[in-house]
């Protein structure tokens, strides 16, 4: 980058295409030297094997394609200029099309919040992760179809062995079991190239596709880090640029944007250092009206809560008072029905007395008689 530029250039993800480029010509040199070997083993199972490369190649366009698609929105960036309003940017990107649409039509007559900046990064950092996921899945795909292709041919071995072994007649003639057993193993051995080959072939791809897949990573994260490290740097320029640019317009205090919330002060970066100052004392000022507004509110909402309290209070109070005078009236009611009854049962008890002590006194004079 050049230390004359004041703006924050992204690195180019070439030096990432000419590692994957590198490692892919190791791979062909190898190849091409075990070139018969892999031909052998291909040949054990050309429709499983030839599913395996094909998913290989697959994965490979489009892990240069993840980083290949890169490359214009890095030029798109380095090519805008938040100074130069007159660019104008040749191809608009796909990648930072949320960006581009902020900026395109404000450059250089806009700052970008915080907020905006985090916004935008983390729906580029959502898309960057959308585009890998195909690459993680087939890089699993090409594990999943050697560990296919080993019990597939695990199967095949071992149903071979027992029809060998079914098929042998003990007998005199041991030439002939000899026979019919080495004519019975090759479907065996043919079952264990079946598994050893695909799996080979499964985890080579693998093997070759997550470096790929590394690659393409390490580029977008490059890519990420050093948009951020731009959005920062771009921020910080458009603040100063336009404390410092002269207006192409006047705009009086009077004017309806001296009257905007806060949010507003940084989409009008055009305003001098002193109209600037006069519209952030007027939204200052309407910060504090609305917030004393808001303080009465919320004083006023607080002392009709006391009062609603105050009466709810007062109304449990009496409720409470009421029910001490009914318990008393009960407690008083219950003595009254005891004296009552203790009064009927000295009665009832005073009258059974009475006839009892005439009873006695009648009888005596008969039994004297008898006597």
């Amino acid at each position: 980058m050049d230390a004359s530029d004041p703006f924050h250039k992204l690195s180019s993800p070439r030096i990432f295409l000419v590692r994957m480029f590198v490692f892919l010509l190791l791979g062909i040199a190898l190849a091409s030297v075990l070139h018969e070997q892999i031909w052998r083993a291909f040949l054990n199972n050309p429709g499983l094997n030839g599913v395996i490369f094909g998913v290989l190649l697959i994965g490979t366009i489009f892990a240069f394609r993840q980083v290949v698609r890169l490359l214009p929105e890095v030029e798109w960036v380095n090519s805008f200029r938040v100074a130069d309003p007159g660019l104008e940017v040749r191809r608009t990107p796909r990648l930072l099309a949320p960006m581009a649409s902020l900026l395109g039509d404000r450059v250089g007559r806009m700052s970008i919040s915080q907020a905006t900046m985090r916004g935008i990064l983390e729906s580029i950092g959502t898309r960057l992760d959308e585009a890998r996921d195909l690459l993680r899945y087939l890089t699993g795909l090409l594990i999943f179809l050697g560990l296919l292709g080993t019990f597939w041919g695990l199967l095949d071995t071992v149903s071979s062995i027992a029809g060998v072994i079914g098929a042998l007649d003990v007998g005199p003639e041991s030439a002939s079991v000899l026979e019919t057993m080495k004519t019975g193993l090759a479907a065996p051995l043919g079952g264990m190239g079946i598994a050893f080959s695909s799996s080979l072939f499964g985890l080579a791809g693998s093997l070759v596709l997550g470096f790929l897949d590394l690659q393409a990573g390490q580029a977008q994260n490059r890519f990420y880090t050093d948009l951020e490290d731009w959005l920062s740097t771009t921020v910080e320029d458009l603040s100063h640029e336009a404390q410092q640019r002269p207006r192409p317009v006047p705009v009086p205090p009077t004017h309806p944007a001296a009257a905007a919330p806060a949010a507003v002060v940084g989409s009008v970066g055009l305003l001098p250092p002193p109209d600037l100052a006069q519209l952030t004392e007027a939204v200052s000022r309407l910060d504090r009206t609305m917030t004393e507004a808001g303080s009465q509110r919320v004083t006023t909402a607080m002392a009709h809560l006391a009062e609603s309290l105050q009466g709810l209070v007062q109304h449990m109070r009496g409720e409470q008072q009421m029910v001490r005078d009914w318990v008393e009236a009960q407690a008083e009611q219950q003595k009254d029905i005891k004296k009552l009854l203790e009064r009927i049962a000295a009665q009832g008890a005073a009258q059974g007395a009475a006839p009892a002590a005439t009873q006695g006194a009648a009888s005596t004079p008969a039994d004297r008689e008898r006597a």
